[in-house]
């Protein structure tokens, strides 16, 4: 059995959750005040925002229930927007094709710290993969490039 050991935070400058932490701080730009929302467990917070001034135009506006719900689906689709763009970068594929046969021509790039690997890979109108080779993480995807590597007789690019 587990327990939460996050009790929940109800303040007027910091509103927590257990999942999510919502810190009301002083703009560093001006003299208006900023939310930051950070993730149980991330070094960066995901959403940084501008927060409204209080009645008394010199202090910020308290945090409440609302408001919280509010910044947690905003700094939840900031993060779902980042995860997409990520996968977009490292996933490409071109349809093509090649003696009146369909192809889809993909290419998978695996970050790491020590260095990306890459792999390409072709599958025919079936989805039956036809190749599968690593790929230098650099390979510049495009009809062209997916038109000679199929020409190449699915060689591995350099």
């Amino acid at each position: 059995m587990t327990f939460d050991t996050h009790q929940p935070i109800h303040e007027d400058r910091l509103w927590s959750d257990g999942q999510w932490t919502a810190r009301v701080i002083k703009n560093e730009d001006d003299d208006g005040w900023a939310v930051a929302m950070h993730l149980d467990g991330a070094t960066e917070p995901a959403l940084v925002g501008p927060w409204t001034m209080g009645r008394d135009k010199k202090n910020p506006k308290p945090l409440d229930t609302a408001a919280f719900n509010t910044l947690v689906k905003t700094a939840r689709e900031v993060i779902r927007r980042s995860e997409q763009q990520l996968h977009a970068q490292l996933n490409k594929n071109v349809t093509l094709t090649v003696d009146g046969q369909r192809l889809r021509v993909a290419l998978v790039i695996v970050p790491d710290e020590e260095g990306a690997t890459a792999s390409l890979s072709a599958v025919n109108a079936f989805d039956e993969e036809l190749a599968r080779v690593p790929a230098p993480p650099t390979f510049k995807l495009n009809v062209e490039s997916a038109q000679a590597w199929v020409a190449s007789g699915f060689a591995r690019p350099r």
